[in-house]
């Protein structure tokens, strides 16, 4: 079995006292441990990162850059055996992992111009033989907390651009799947990162309230469930650091009566059912306008029932399983809740069995109709392969619908009409918009965030926003004086000064 302690200072740590034991979701059989950190553990990796600042501080930027893309060479490298490593730990299909490291990969990319990216502003004479300019610092020691449904890429929006700016780092992975995360650290080392730069804790709640409140993190990103976001937000700050907190999601896709039906439902199955709905952008309400509903149901339910799902390692599979036993049974509650309160169950993947997986958390593609703004499954992430319809008299209608559910990350409209597509754009309050493309997440060079309880802080992640977060800037005047023959022309000032 697998045991994985902490990185620290470039160096596997000795095993903590606290162990949680890490399965296989396809099989439900422990293929490993993990060390849970202590206080004094998450404080040790601090510690070492903060020796480390001032050093890789004064790094060069291009330096910096050209570490990132060995780093990136290395990635290529090893993309079978990380993606191999993602599927066996969090149970989605080899395929879907390969492009979770594309996109993790692509910020690195990003990252490797940090060079131009760090440029300040200058202007010549601000005033009289004065001139100004900007420049962009880093923080520090930064902190990072991910989740479990994206064991790279989600670690990759942050850490790349944390140490191309200039800062250290302290990553918290999820307990659930924290291989490919020490994997990374050894790739990162292994490209000529200096010791101490990233350093990865495993851990729990005890970890995590050390990096939330330590005085020497400057800064903590986070991604996760929007009760967790608005914990990690109000902590961290409430002890003064700058904090970027992604919370959870309900995203809608309408369908509006012109829309391609075919092509449609295509991308609805991808953006339901890819990684078994355990995404923050995966589509869960399907909201069908006017007469499109009947139409739609008709075509999804065939597609639904058949499938493929099983061990993501198997060649041929389209879904694998849920990441723990413990989140397929919250998932299977909620099937429960929506038929108790009214919904029209048209697909029930509740007794989905794989052959020879029998023990695997495994829940078949669930399709409800006929859901309703008060039910549960409308109002909570469920965060499974479960999408609900429902049906919207108008397009204004699905609009409200949208703008006033409390979360807002991603949605998508599916039209052939311009003019509603770009109405649509610009009056939902949701903070990634797809016209046409189910799962709107944007390139590493714009910036990943949503709206209202989907986000808590005012910048969003990667992208230039990124570089805003792991940054500070500071402003430079500077007069240079003209020498002895100017002396005596020098009076002392008492007002506000101006330039002329």
């Amino acid at each position: 079995m697998n045991q994985y302690n902490h990185f620290i200072q470039g160096e596997h740590t000795a095993a903590s006292e606290r162990q949680q034991p890490i399965f296989n979701p396809a099989t439900g059989e422990q293929s490993g441990q993990v060390s849970l950190a202590s206080a004094a553990e998450a404080e040790a990796a601090i510690r070492q990162a903060k020796a480390a600042f001032p050093a890789w501080r004064d790094t060069t930027p291009l330096s910096r850059a050209r570490i990132l893309f060995k780093f990136k060479a290395l990635i290529e490298q090893h993309t079978d055996e990380l993606a191999e490593l993602i599927t066996r730990e969090h149970g989605k299909v080899f395929d879907d992992a390969k492009g979770e490291l594309t996109r993790g990969l692509e910020v690195v990319e990003f990252a490797c111009g940090i060079p131009h990216l760090l440029k300040g502003e200058h202007t010549e004479n601000v005033g009289r033989a004065v001139d100004g300019w900007s420049v962009n610092q880093p923080l520090g020691v930064v902190a990072g907390i991910t989740p479990f449904n994206f064991p790279a890429m989600v670690p990759m929006w942050m850490f790349p651009i944390a140490i191309a700016t200039g800062n250290t780092f302290v990553l918290k992975p999820s307990e659930k799947n924290p291989g490919v995360p020490m994997r990374l650290a050894e790739l990162l080392k292994e490209a000529g990162l200096p010791d101490g730069v990233f350093n990865v804790v495993n851990g729990d709640k005890e970890a995590v309230d050390v990096l939330l409140t330590h005085q020497d993190i400057e800064a903590v990103s986070f991604v996760g469930s929007t009760p967790i976001a608005e914990y990690i937000y109000s902590t961290a700050s409430n002890a003064g650091k700058r904090v970027q907190a992604l919370g959870g999601a309900k995203n809608h896709m309408v369908v509006m009566p012109d829309a391609d039906l075919d092509q449609t439902v295509s991308a609805l199955m991808g953006a339901a059912y890819g990684s078994a709905g355990e995404r923050c952008m995966a589509i869960s309400v399907a909201v069908a306008v006017g007469d499109v509903g009947d139409q739609l149901i008709e075509k999804l339910k065939p597609q639904v029932e058949n499938l493929k799902i099983g061990n993501g390692l198997e060649g041929g599979m389209e879904m694998g399983p849920l990441i723990s036993k413990e989140h397929r049974t919250k998932v299977v509650g909620y099937v429960d809740s929506g038929i108790a309160e009214g919904a029209e169950l048209v697909v029930d993947g509740r007794n989905h069995t794989v052959d020879g997986h029998e023990s695997g958390y495994f829940v078949g593609g669930t399709l409800f109709d006929k859901v309703s703004t008060d039910m549960t499954i409308y109002k909570e992430e469920i965060f499974g392969p479960v999408l609900c319809v429902v049906r919207a008299p108008d397009y204004q209608t699905a609009v409200k619908m949208i703008n006033d559910h409390e979360y807002g990350n991603g949605t998508a409209v599916f039209t052939r009409d311009g003019d509603t597509a770009r109405q649509f754009a610009n009056e939902i309050q949701v903070g990634m918009v797809g016209i046409n493309v189910p799962i709107p997440v944007p390139m590493a060079f714009h910036s990943f965030g949503g709206w209202k309880r989907s986000l808590f802080g005012p910048l969003h992640m990667h992208g230039p926003d990124g570089v805003r977060f792991y940054t500070r800037k500071k402003a430079i005047t500077a007069r240079w004086p003209t020498g002895i023959r100017t002396a005596n022309e020098q009076n002392a000032g008492f007002v506000m000064p101006t330039m002329k």
